[in-house]
């Protein structure tokens, strides 16, 4: 009996979310269409400027402090591509309605605010970035919310340069400075002896990190550290018929990713390195260390390349005989 009189209270709790879910959604749909009304419509219109970026241009001239004319020759100045700013409201796609800001103002009155870019505007970081996002919200972005730049308050133009001719921070030989900024300690490990290639501009920081976010350690464009290195490193990635654990699991094991003293990348010099996993296995019990050079017995594995004198195959091997990574 007690199913019976549960049945009716169920549908009646159905039949009143359908009907809730078809009042929300009808009167969405009446919002949206109120919005997008010829009246409007015009009205947003009216606040924007009449002339768009000549409008602009008549105070913000080659005089202008900021330099503005060299957007023209980027894709944000590009008139023939729809997705540009240009092409829909020119400068205010960016900068939001300017028409009171463009207004002669009453004399002692300051003109109308509209949306201004960098660490002086009194517009909020949410709002600047916000305007970017409009249109760069591809893959590369979509981490973004929640990601370490953005989870420091970075705002675009901190990087990025849209008014000058080519955007500096795209430039090989200049994107690795803009980091340094912030990324200080990296700078000083770029300096050091064994090193990837950034300081002679030979790769970007941008090679091996998304800097919009991502879902990898560190930001990098892959899910693993041993991903990101494996798109260069490619004859490092295996499979070997004996591998090396720590290859597999991680390539920071052993490794420096920005440079090191030690050639090349390794955190430590042989045996000192090898050591930290391998104590005694098939070899004395005793550390080897500087002590061992006079000792004409043990020198070889000190002097040279130490451990990788017979072990060369640190990486891994498919000899049949490799198991100790000596062929």
């Amino acid at each position: 009996m007690r199913n019976h009189q549960e049945q009716p209270i169920k549908k009646l709790a159905v039949l009143i979310t359908v009907a809730l879910f078809c009042w929300c959604y009808i009167s969405l749909a009446l919002a949206e269409e109120s919005a997008s009304t010829p009246e409007n419509q015009s009205q947003k219109e009216k606040q924007y400027s009449r002339k768009g970026a000549d409008t602009c241009l008549k105070c913000h001239d080659e005089d202008y402090k900021f330099p503005i004319f060299p957007i023209f020759y980027n894709k944000h100045g590009n008139r023939n591509d729809p997705r540009s700013p240009m092409a829909q409201y020119q400068c205010e796609s960016c900068h939001g309605p300017g028409r009171a800001h463009a207004t002669e103002p009453k004399v002692g009155y300051e003109r109308a605010a509209i949306i201004s870019f960098g660490r002086e505007s009194k517009i909020s970081v949410a709002q600047q970035n916000g305007q970017c996002m409009q249109c760069h919200t591809d893959y590369n972005r979509q981490n973004w919310a929640g990601s370490a730049h953005a989870s420091q308050d970075m705002l675009c133009v901190d990087c990025h340069k849209l008014h000058k001719r080519h955007d500096p921070i795209l430039a090989r030989k200049q994107q690795s400075e803009f980091c340094y900024t912030c990324h200080k300690k990296q700078r000083a490990e770029f300096a050091r002896n064994s090193v990837h290639p950034v300081r002679y501009d030979k790769m970007t920081c941008t090679q091996c990190h998304n800097p919009h976010g991502s879902f990898g350690d560190a930001m990098l464009k892959t899910n693993t550290r041993n991903e990101t290195c494996y798109n260069c490193h490619a004859e490092k990635r295996g499979p070997y018929l004996w591998a090396h654990a720590p290859v597999s699991e991680d390539c920071n094991i052993c490794h420096v990713p920005h440079g090191s003293s030690n050639a090349p990348l390794l955190k430590k010099r042989a045996p000192l390195l090898c050591q930290q996993c391998h104590s005694s296995e098939y070899h004395p019990s005793d550390a080897y260390d500087g002590s061992a050079i006079t000792n004409s017995l043990n020198s070889k594995f000190v002097l040279a390349k130490s451990c990788m004198n017979c072990h060369y195959q640190v990486h891994g091997s498919n000899h049949p005989s490799g198991a100790k990574l000596m062929r």
